[in-house]
This record gives structure tokens, C-alpha cells and sequence, in this order.
């Protein structure tokens, strides 16, 4: 069975802080290249450098900025002056905010703990000097209060096998969601979108699965814009949450009872028990996966045939070797 869903139709634009791809940006005139985005993501998204202060105007080397005040609504200063570069980052940042919009982004990877960029975990602080790591950057802040679907990640969790898989697949996931959008939403383009997505939205949802299929039911009741918006908002929210292993589990075995009888007594004792450690823990996810595709295509079961679960972004990214 072929990877019908690594493909899509237009490029898969994804922002990201321009240190991420070695570009010697940061204060002190270094960079912090991640190599999972050069060496390993390159393959597949057109990445998009952003350095917001070097693009609102200051200079390489520069003085250390930080946040400072409310951990609400912080202030942006340098650290020995103490001059406020807030309104200046915020202006620059509105008129980027707009231009990226025009490059239809399907994601962004901040840099962690900058004051700029860094999207949670900032130390801001007091105006007694005291910190504390619940800030988040003025420009990451603007950039999830302009896109609230957008998957946004920050390169220091993508090192973690299940949030960088996490991130991956809502990026190809959007994509396929703004292509559907592009291509003119109907009602009949939106059913058969839940229906390949169902088991990759129980994996990850299963509340999220039966509200949005509530929603797909009442779409005649609705204007396009309206099931737009909120099957959008759905359909993202429940991707962010991680996928389990036990969802995971549940998750197969359902797919499993597509072709289960029609099993000769070996093949179902080697299904049950490769399902069985998966479970334990003892192989990763791509295992079973690579077993169920391969029962898919023999007995050429229709319905899971289409299944985005079974390829929701390019086996090469191995992605699934880890979780």
C-alpha cells in the first residue's frame, strides 16, 4: 500500500526562527542550528527563517534583552539600559504577522526561552530582578494569537519522540485541511475528509472524534463559514493532544476486526500477539502499523484502505520507529 497522504497538493511552509537553521543571528553573533529541522525535515518543508529582532532593526552582536514585569503582558528591554523595545517588537511583528500570512504557513518552531520567540517556560522578571519561567516571547505571543490553528512547537521538545511525532503529523494534517479549503468546502468534501481521518482522530481524541461527527451531521444546518471555522478548531485541537499507546492500541484492534476472521490461525496468533507487545511496550508503534497495512493490502479492505492513520506523514521520517 502506497503513502496516498505524504504527498499534497502545494508546498508545506513551515516558519521557524532563523538560529534553528544555523543562520548566526543571536546576540552574541552564534546560532543554534537543530538539526532534526536541516537534516531531517528539510526533505519535506519549505522552511521559512524568521529572526524578529534582528528584522526589527537591531544589530549583530547586541545587548541581552529580557521580559520584565506582568507575566501576562510583559515588557521587552535590554538588560543593562533597561530601555523598553516592546512597542518596536510589536509593530515589527503585526507587519510580519501579515506577510506570512500571504505564504500560507502550515506550522512554526520557536526557539526556546527567548525572550522573543521562546513560546512557553520565558523567564520574566520581577521588577525586583526576581525571575520566574512563566513568560512566554512578544513575538511568539503575536504569532498564536494570529494563528490559534497553526501547530507551533519549540526545537527543545521535538527532541522528545512523541511530541516531535506529535507536531509532524498536525503539520501534514493542516495542510490537508487548508488544501480542502482551498479546493471549495462542501458538505460532501467535509465527510469523506472525517471519514479518512476517523481513526488518526480517535488515536489522538476519541471525545473530539464523536463531537466533530456530531457537527459533519448538523452541516446542513450550517452556513459553510461557521463549519469551517469550528470543524477547523476542532479538528486541530484534538491533533494536539498526544496520541497514547492504550488510544493506539484501541485504535488497531478496531482496525483489526475489518479482517481479523478471514485470518488463517497463525496470521491472527501473529497479529494478537505483535498487538500484544505493542501494548507492553516491547516494539514501537511502526510494528503493528507495518502488519495492519499489510493485511489492508492483501485482503484489499476498502474502508481502511484510506485510512490517513495508517500514512499520516513520509515513512521516512521514521517517526513511528520511536513512539
Amino acid at each position: 500500500m502506497a503513502d496516498p497522504h505524504a504527498a499534497t497538493a502545494r508546498p508545506i511552509r513551515v516558519g521557524t526562527s532563523a538560529c534553528l537553521l544555523g543562520s548566526q543571528v543571536r546576540f552574541d553573533g552564534g546560532h543554534k542550528r537543530e538539526r532534526f529541522l536541516t537534516e531531517t525535515l528539510a526533505s519535506y518543508f519549505e522552511f521559512v527563517p524568521v529572526c524578529p529582532e534582528v528584522e526589527s532593526g537591531l544589530p549583530i552582536p547586541r545587548p541581552t534583552l529580557r521580559l520584565v514585569g506582568d507575566e501576562a503582558d510583559p515588557r521587552l528591554q535590554f538588560g543593562e539600559s533597561g530601555e523598553d523595545y516592546t512597542p518596536t517588537l510589536k509593530a515589527w511583528a503585526e507587519r510580519k504577522l501579515d506577510a506570512l500570512a500571504e505564504l500560507d504557513l502550515c506550522g512554526f518552531v520557536l526557539k526556546s526561552d527567548s525572550p522573543s520567540c521562546g513560546m512557553e517556560r520565558v523567564k520574566v522578571y520581577s521588577d525586583k530582578g526576581m525571575p520566574s519561567k512563566k513568560g512566554r516571547g512578544i513575538f511568539a505571543a503575536a504569532l498564536l494569537a494570529r494563528f490559534p490553528l497553526l501547530p507551533v512547537e519549540e526545537e527543545g521538545r521535538l527532541n522528545d519522540a512523541k511530541l516531535r511525532e506529535t507536531f509532524v503529523e498536525s503539520v501534514f494534517a493542516y495542510r490537508r485541511w487548508r488544501d480542502l479549503l482551498e479546493a471549495g468546502l462542501t458538505l460532501a468534501r467535509l465527510v469523506d475528509f472525517h471519514r479518512v481521518h476517523k481513526y488518526l482522530l480517535l488515536a489522538h481524541s476519541p471525545e473530539h472524534y464523536a463531537s466533530l461527527g456530531r457537527l459533519v451531521a448538523e452541516g446542513k444546518k450550517l452556513g459553510k463559514p461557521e463549519l469551517a471555522q469550528r470543524y477547523g478548531a476542532g479538528f486541530m485541537e484534538a491533533l494536539r493532544r498526544n496520541a497514547s499507546r492504550g488510544r493506539h492500541f484501541n485504535v488497531l484492534q478496531h482496525m483489526a476486526g475489518y479482517f481479523k476472521e478471514e485470518l488463517d490461525e497463525a496470521s491472527r496468533e501473529e497479529l494478537h500477539q505483535t498487538l500484544a507487545d505493542y501494548r507492553a511496550g516491547l516494539v514501537p508503534l511502526v510494528v503493528p502499523i507495518t502488519l495492519v497495512r499489510h493485511h489492508v493490502r492483501v485482503r484489499e479492505v476498502a474502508y481502511l484502505r484510506d485510512q490517513v492513520y495508517l500514512a499520516p506523514h513520509p515513512k521516512e521520517l521514521m517517526l513511528r520507529n520511536h513512539v
